[in-house]
This record gives C-alpha cells, structure tokens and sequence, in this order.
C-alpha cells in the first residue's frame, strides 16, 4: 500500500504528513529529533491493512515548516491534537520514538479524551539535563555535511536499515546531501527537556501505555523503573542489544510487540482505566 502527503496547517505552520489511508483504529507516528516521517514508512506499511496510519513531519523536521517561530512543547502538542483534528482520527493510538514518544507522552496527558493508547520508544519523563542542547549540537556539527551521496551518509550513519534510514531523511542540493533543519531549530526543541522533568504529565497518562526500550538506549534504568512505579499497569519490554534507534535496528520486534498492544488496546479499552497490564 501507498501513501499520499497530505498537508496540515496550524498557526501559520505547514505540517507534512504522509497518509497511508488504511481501514480501521487510527494510528499516528510521531519522529525523533532530527529524524523525519519516511523512518516509520515499514511499520506503517505493516499497519496499514488494519489501521488508518499517519506519519507526520514534526515542525522544523522533514518537509514541514523548516524555521517555525516556536518549538516549545506546548506547540509539538498542539500540532499533533491539529493533525488529529484536520484527519478526523478518532481516538489515534499515539506511537512516537525519542523526543516523538515525548510529544506522545504529553498530547496523551494533556488530551485524556482524545488519545486511544500510547506507545513509547526510547523515550521517558526525564529529568533537567542541562548539557544536551549542546551535546546534541555538537554530534549535529559532526555530521560531514554535506554528504557527497546517499550511500555514503548511509555509512556515516553506521549502515544497515537504520543508516539508510538517516540517509533518507536527506535532501540532495548544490552538489551535495544535506539535513532537511536546521541545527538551531533542534537544539531549541530541547530546551525544555534540559531545565525540568515531566514526572506529572507520565502521572497523568490515563491510556493504554507500551513502552519499548532498547538495552543499550539511553533511558537510564533507573528512570525506567521509577516509571514503571509510577504507571504499574504500563506494558514494559526492552530489546536485546538494540541502542536508541530500536525501532530501525530491530524493526521486526517493535513491529510485532505495537501489532499486540493495537490489538490488546481495541479489546480492554474502557473509559477511566489506565490501561494494560505490565509485561
């Protein structure tokens, strides 16, 4: 199955989503920091038979508004709660990895009656950490920008489906690959995240809750466990030898475990329950 791109607009931001139309629940992929909506098009396609599957562009990513006037996370919300609305998705299950999962995570707290279920991927309540905007700027400059050519920024990328999918986020112009953002636009998008924690809004997630873990991710385990003190009834796995990227280096498994919490969710959803069991 195919997908179309469809365009959504909120507040003067352009959104990019690609719409896999399939028949069924409702289901939205939400990205990482700078990573695109193509990264999920083998769940999507998966999906696709059974669920109707939006993938979106977050802003300042991909082929959405590259230079938005605002990345707080109020505004990552407000986009997601926008391309709910204009799709007319009825009660989406949320599916984001990285910086996505926390936009999820909080469009989940923030809009109780409007999410159907939560799926986490490397990605977690946090805590202030200072050092990241820059950090992240740093592996940002590393990038030898730009790429002479799709493979060869496959390779940077450390090869395999995962670097071919960082490659495929690349726009080729003047002679070269480069990123579709802007390095600054990233490091904002996290500024938040480096001055406070999000313990109240996991708290306040009511929904059915898949949270995928890779064993080398960067989710320290002890954030991991007072998650899963905080939400008992959330679904836990972590993913033998996969780093943060899980759902790229192990696709199949994050496929088969988001395929059996889809069909879980549809079955044990009921208003005012937070959800499934722990794993």
């Amino acid at each position: 199955m195919s997908c179309s791109e469809v365009t959504v607009v909120r507040d003067g931001v352009r959104l990019s989503c690609r719409d896999w139309a399939g028949q069924g629940a409702p289901v939205v992929l939400l990205h990482g920091l700078a990573g695109h909506a193509g990264e999920w098009d083998g769940l999507a396609r998966d999906l696709s038979p059974r669920h109707r599957v939006v993938a979106v562009d977050q802003r300042g990513h991909g082929a959405s508004e590259r230079q938005p006037r605002e990345v707080t996370r109020a505004a990552y919300v407000a986009d997601v709660i926008a391309v709910v609305d204009r799709l007319g998705l009825d009660r989406p299950v949320l599916v984001g990895q990285s910086l996505g999962g926390h936009t999820a995570m909080l469009t989940a707290a923030a809009h109780p009656e409007r999410i159907g279920g939560l799926v986490l991927v490397e990605a977690g309540a946090g805590g202030p950490s200072p050092d990241t905007p820059a950090e992240v700027g740093a592996l940002l400059d590393a990038w030898p920008t730009p790429f002479p050519s799709r493979r060869a920024a496959t390779e940077f990328f450390g090869g395999g489906p995962a670097g071919e999918a960082w490659a495929a986020g690349l726009e080729q112009r003047d002679g070269g690959w480069w990123p579709r953002f802007d390095r600054e636009v990233m490091t904002a998008s996290l500024a938040e995240n480096a001055t406070r924690s999000f313990w109240d809004e996991w708290a306040a997630v009511t929904c059915p809750t898949l949270a995928i873990w890779g064993q080398r991710g960067i989710i320290a385990p002890e954030e991991i466990d007072r998650m899963l003190r905080h939400r008992p009834a959330t679904t836990a796995m972590s993913v033998l030898g996969a780093g943060h990227d899980v759902h790229l280096e192990q696709p199949e498994i994050v496929r088969e475990a988001v395929q059996r919490f889809l069909a879980r969710t549809s079955q044990t959803v009921v208003p005012g329950r937070s959800g499934l069991s722990r794993a």
